[in-house]
């Protein structure tokens, strides 16, 4: 057996390239020795086990097979099940590793195979050559001139405004306030990305903002929302480690995210991995990285640990339960409906609460005792049932008030030890560095099984109004997007 080795460096991003490599019938497109090439049947061109047969400029025919494809170790196997050029037991291995002292990709290539006899030379020099370093070549240059994106952003002028559909409100009120338009998003100034946006995620914090409670955040006129997923499409001075192209999502503290085109400052963007698709960035970004920070920072939430969750089939309550759930709490949760009931707990919410009048408190305590951590999204008509149903010692914190703020009265916690706050997602990745490692914990977590892809309703952009009806409904599973 022969065994051929090659490495190289390429500079973009794990994430940029592996998009490419991880496509089985990508080679097509990058790699100069293909004429053409077709996946058979109807598998995908990910799915393990899909075989691609294709034609070499010189004539020669292969057919290959996916043997072993893994998003969380960047690695892929392949052999050969039939071809016109002698490679017998021919077995290849790629594998992708993060350059740490740059936002750069090491990729290894190498496969053992067999020849005819006084072939050997020949045909290692062709893997070696023709295939390996010929094909670091090529895809050095595909990713140059933005390969691997479908082209989109670079086919863009970049430098210039760009035409933007856009969802504006000049007064605070209900969603008939929002109105859909056109617009431009000028050219990104000094530390901005502009990005071709494909999915945005809606939030309850959106519906606040829209009626004028945080005045501050949302001065007139303006748009809402705080997250969204697309591609790069330029970058202004100043920002480094994003190429034109590239798949990202970010969550922005300033609103502004219902269009289609958006600067937005490089240090609130996030690359997406392959296996994350746009619309589940958008729906689960702001809430798991919320769902994070309640369970780690805040709740310290662990094995035994009695979690109350309010809204446990919304966004942010199904992600809540999930991961509480791993972490071996005892996960309680209320919902207004029994189908709300069935998804909960299909989320890992043990214990399911069905009220739409906000009486839980004996249930709890007769669930477990009381809740050592309660997150609360309700509000003051849920106050005195939250406070009859934490434990001693428990923590109350309060993400929202749909029914009103919460007015405590005096003595209210201390008449048992217990604690209340009142954060604020933004100031919990106030740093790149804290953004990056709160959304790859969420991205880990989907890989690794422990959340699943976000539930989601699709919304255009000229239905935002729609959208943010059906959320105040209460009538809403999961999360809802807007796409563009």
């Amino acid at each position: 057996m022969q065994r051929v080795v090659r490495s190289t460096i390429i500079d973009a991003p794990i994430e940029r390239v592996w998009a490419v490599l991880r496509d089985f019938n990508s080679h097509a497109q990058w790699h100069e020795a293909i004429d053409a090439s077709r996946i058979e049947g109807s598998d995908r061109s990910d799915q393990v086990g899909c075989v691609r047969s294709f034609t070499l400029k010189d004539g020669n025919r292969i057919r290959e097979q996916l043997l072993h494809l893994s998003d969380t170790e960047y690695k892929s196997s392949y052999c050969i099940v039939d071809s016109t050029v002698p490679l017998q037991r021919y077995v290849a291995h790629i594998t992708c590793k993060r350059v740490t002292d740059s936002n750069r990709t090491f990729w290894h290539w190498e496969s053992t195979f067999s020849t005819p006899q006084g072939m050997e030379r020949q045909l290692a020099d062709l893997v070696a050559h023709g295939v390996y370093e010929t094909g670091f070549r090529n895809l050095r240059r595909y990713l140059q001139t933005g390969g691997g994106t479908g082209g989109s952003a670079l086919q863009r002028p970049t430098g210039v405004a760009l035409p933007s559909r856009r969802v504006s409100q000049g007064r605070y009120g209900d969603a008939t306030v929002l109105t859909a338009g056109n617009a431009e998003c000028p050219a990104p100034g000094e530390g901005e990305v502009r990005i071709q946006q494909r999915a945005i995620g809606v939030n309850y914090l959106d519906i606040y903002l829209r009626k004028g409670w945080l005045p501050h955040m949302l001065p007139l006129p303006g748009v809402l929302g705080m997250e969204a997923a697309g591609s790069v499409i330029d970058f202004g001075p100043h920002v480094s480690g994003l190429l034109p192209g590239d798949r990202v999502a970010y969550l922005a503290p300033q609103p502004g995210a219902y269009c289609s085109v958006r600067n937005v400052p490089a240090s609130c963007v996030v690359r997406l991995p392959a296996a994350v698709e746009d619309t589940t960035a958008a729906a689960m970004l702001l809430k798991g990285i919320t769902a994070d920070y309640l369970l780690r920072d805040l709740g310290h939430v662990g094995p035994g640990t009695r979690l109350l969750v309010h809204s446990a089939a919304g966004g942010v309550g199904l992600i809540v339960c999930e991961w509480a759930k791993r972490l071996g709490a005892i996960v309680i949760g209320t919902v207004s409906t029994e189908e709300k009931a069935r998804l909960a707990r299909e989320h890992g919410c043990e214990h399911v609460i069905v009220t739409r009048d906000y009486r839980f408190a004996q249930a709890v305590q007769r669930i477990c005792g009381g809740a050592d951590v309660l997150i609360d999204g309700i509000g003051q008509a849920a106050r005195d049932e939250n406070l009859a149903a934490l434990a001693r010692r428990g923590h109350w914190i309060s993400l929202g008030h749909v029914s009103g703020a919460v007015d405590l009265p005096p003595g209210a916690l201390a008449d048992k030890s217990l604690t209340y706050s009142s954060p604020l997602v933004f100031d919990y990745v106030s740093t790149q560095s804290d953004l990056q490692a709160r959304a790859q914990r969420v991205w880990d977590a989907l890989a690794n099984g422990t959340l699943k892809p976000a539930t989601v309703e699709r919304y255009t952009l000229d239905a935002a109004h729609r959208a943010h009806e059906r959320l105040e409904s209460r009538d809403t599973v999961g999360s809802l997007i807007l796409v563009t």
